[in-house]
């Protein structure tokens, strides 16, 4: 079953059951997942569907950074239940062990010697690494190992 049979599921499930706050989130995720595959022509693999939740996620995070900054600690909660439900979807976050190792494995297979190679190395973490780290860390990492 893919993702997007599986947030379909649990709408209804969540519909049957009156859960408000799960309903309304896998909706708001199923949506944006339809969005995509309207804007691009095409029905998403379950990689860009976890692409784009995993966007719904960092959205979301940011937005908790701005309603605590600005006090308004109940929009920060609802904001994070909503990640909660989003996260049910995505594939486990990788430890930071597996990530080093992954990003040991791209290095190796690109041949990357300096920074002129990083896009080469962030291409290759894409696809494997896609919801499961933060591309940003990873990118940091990255830069980190390949300027020694």
């Amino acid at each position: 079953m893919s993702i997007k049979d599986t947030l379909t599921a649990d709408m209804k499930a969540a519909l049957k059951a009156g859960d408000k706050d799960a309903l309304g989130t896998v909706r708001m995720a199923l949506a944006a997942v339809k969005q995509r595959e309207i804007d691009d022509r095409k029905t998403l693999s379950d990689a860009e569907t976890i692409a784009v939740l995993d966007k719904m996620v960092k959205q979301r995070r940011e937005s908790i950074e701005q309603y605590q900054s600005a006090g308004r600690s109940e929009l920060a909660e609802r904001e994070q239940r909503e990640i909660n439900v989003i996260s049910r979807y995505l594939p486990q976050p990788l430890t930071d062990a597996e990530i080093d190792s992954a990003i040991d494995t791209a290095i190796a297979a690109t041949g990357a010697t300096s920074m002129k190679d990083m896009g080469k190395v962030m291409a290759a973490l894409k696809d494997p690494l896609a919801g499961r780290a933060d591309m940003a860390a990873v990118s940091g990492k990255v830069k980190s190992r390949l300027s020694h």
